[in-house]
């Protein structure tokens, strides 16, 4: 019996990196996972890696910008598990260049991805939690406290230099955080964010072996940090090093169980000491 017995999760970009690695962990603590990725092959994967290990997850592949896609989500996660509980905004990517140089598709690619895509799913929920929060009450039982976790970054706090788009989406991500706890309180529902400094994934890493780049739907977008670089980047964290994937979900985690229930609207840096 984990400390998620019993709970529904969901979650974005989770068949790979730190996504992935949420995914496992709650799925590991019992709660029954719905896994998206933009492929089908790598969302497989993880759910593969639940079930081996003993816990229960779908897939629900496809692009979370796409319209519809949100209320797919939600539904998988009611006809599959029954309700939902829990609500990990994770997916996403960076599409870097100064601003003279940053095209609209870019802005408006990954404010789509880390902006609109994690509102169009919170808007996507709130029927299926009132709903629930409503038959508990008819019920004359007490309502679970649901919880929700959008994941931004400290670029969204400090900035940085290529990543005007980015860092405008992780800022509205703290105010779309600190709105719907506002709003979503009287459901029993908290929502918060983790704000991740540097984490070692494909995306901080692809670049060391040279030209890193991944696919999204036909586009090739450059990703990583020279070498250099990211060893630069590691000497400015207290703790010396790059977190991993599965420090990440931890923090995740801390966010979901019942100890933290009465935290909500705010946001959580987990950046191994470095905030920017």
């Amino acid at each position: 019996m984990g400390t998620l017995h019993g709970k529904v999760a969901i979650v974005s970009g989770a068949g790979r990196g730190i996504g992935r690695e949420i995914a496992r962990k709650l799925a590991s603590e019992g709660a029954a996972v719905v896994v998206n990725d933009l492929d089908a092959g790598p969302a497989g994967e993880t759910v593969a890696a639940i079930e081996a290990g003993g816990g229960r997850a779908v897939e629900c592949a496809g692009n979370i910008t796409e319209v519809g896609f949100a209320e797919r989500f939600v539904r998988t996660a009611v006809d599959a598990f029954g309700g939902l509980d829990i609500i990990v905004n994770n997916a996403g990517y960076t599409w870097n260049s100064v601003i003279q140089r940053m095209t609209d598709e870019q802005w408006n690619a990954i404010l789509d991805v880390h902006l609109t895509a994690p509102f169009r799913i919170l808007r996507a929920a709130q029927p299926v939690i009132a709903a629930q929060v409503r038959r508990a009450e008819e019920a004359g039982e007490p309502v679970p406290c649901r919880k929700v976790v959008n994941i931004s970054s400290v670029v969204g706090t400090g900035g940085n230099v290529g990543q005007a788009n980015y860092s405008a989406a992780k800022a509205g991500i703290t105010g779309l955080t600190k709105t719907a706890a506002k709003e979503w309180g009287r459901y029993n529902v908290t929502v918060n964010s983790v704000a991740f400094g540097l984490i070692r994934t494909r995306l901080t890493e692809a670049s060391t072996a040279g030209d890193g780049t991944i696919d999204i739907e036909g586009r090739k977008v450059k990703v990583g940090a020279d070498q250099d670089r990211f060893a630069a980047m590691e000497r400015m964290i207290p703790l010396g090093r790059a977190g991993t994937p599965i420090e990440a979900a931890g923090a995740v985690y801390l966010l979901c169980i019942p100890e933290s229930d009465f935290i909500s609207g705010q946001t959580l840096v987990c950046g191994g000491g470095f905030s920017n």
